[in-house]
């Protein structure tokens, strides 16, 4: 099996001054190695495919065979790490906590220790009216099971 620390000094080291950083590194048993990069101005399928070359070509398929994949996280992924974070600034982002509570408002900076959203509250005592007001929420990654974007069509 190829090793996973392998793969991550082989990204790091072709990333490196790029801007590209590191979201996931996923090998399997079977060498099925998935790689996800992302950028603060996104990534191209150039950038895919040059990072995907250089792995390949410092690895020997005749010592073990493998399949490699490069990609940018898609739409549908959570974020997983701070640079993620950072780049979604000012999007509407769907929060789901450890214990299952579900939050959604525009992330608006990150912490040390996690995030703080802007979540529109509505007063339920006015039945008619309610008043609706924002709200500053901050999670703690450790207690976050899940943060994604949210896409809108308007």
């Amino acid at each position: 099996m190829i090793d996973r620390g392998t793969i991550t000094e082989l990204v790091t080291r072709h990333i490196k001054g790029t801007g590209l950083f590191i979201v996931d590194i996923h090998v399997s048993r079977s060498n099925d190695i998935r790689i996800l990069v992302d950028n603060q101005l996104g990534v191209s399928i150039q950038e895919c495919a040059e990072l995907s070359r250089a792995i390949e070509s410092s690895l020997s398929r005749d010592e073990q065979d493998f399949n490699l994949e490069v990609s940018s996280p898609g739409l549908s992924e959570p974020l997983k790490v701070l640079p993620q974070y950072i780049k979604n600034i000012g999007r509407e982002v769907e929060v789901i906590t450890i214990e299952g509570q579900k939050h959604e408002g525009k992330l608006i900076r990150t912490t040390d220790n996690g995030l703080i959203i802007e979540e529109i509250e509505k007063d339920k005592k006015k039945k008619k009216r309610p008043e609706i007001k924002a709200v500053e929420k901050e999670f703690d990654f450790d207690r976050i099971r899940s943060t994604k974007v949210l896409v809108s069509y308007k």
